[in-house]
């Protein structure tokens, strides 16, 4: 007969092995149009940030994985922004402002129009979009970001802090 310490042991080991990292707030993903929804209807809506990136791309992974996932980024993106995933590479139409905007045959894989509008045509990914309550492009930021100095980003434009000041008085001031 196995003493009941043994059951206990086992117990504990067993919760041990849950990662931590499922305990950090997750980032409640969003369409673009419900993102748009959202900031048209709420009362005290929220900017919009959009991750655009695609399936082959490692480092939109690693960003998913390492910065997405850091808690502090997840609790202050679930605060401030409507959080969007955008396929650059995604078949379905998006209609935005009387426009539809599709996917088009390219090389090897093509572009969705959509994510090449937000990145100005500059097809680099992972890239994140800042946009404001009412829609309106505040900047794309090309390229893998690790969580602090994305968080640092996230808050100049969620914070409006660009509003007072330029990229460059905030960021050497925060240094």
């Amino acid at each position: 007969m196995v003493n009941k310490s043994v059951y206990t042991l086992i117990a504990m080991f067993g919760l041990a092995l849950i990662p931590f990292s499922g305990m950090a707030q997750a980032v409640k993903w969003l369409s673009w149009e419900e993102a748009v929804q959202l900031a048209e209807t709420d009362k005290n809506p929220k900017k919009i940030f959009v991750d655009v990136y695609t399936d082959w791309c490692g480092w939109c992974k690693k960003m998913d994985k390492d910065t997405f996932q850091d808690p502090k980024v997840a609790e202050y993106m679930s605060k401030t922004y409507y959080m969007v995933k955008l396929d650059g590479e995604g078949k379905d139409p998006i209609e935005f402002k009387g426009r539809t905007f599709k996917f088009v045959p390219s090389g090897r894989n093509g572009y969705h129009e959509f994510a090449a509008a937000l990145m100005q045509g500059k097809m680099s990914y992972p890239t994140t979009i800042f946009l404001d309550e009412k829609v309106n492009m505040l900047s794309p930021v090309p390229g893998y970001q690790k969580p602090e100095p994305f968080l640092k980003i996230a808050k100049y434009f969620g914070d409006d802090i660009h509003k007072e000041k330029d990229w460059q008085a905030y960021d050497s001031e925060s240094k």
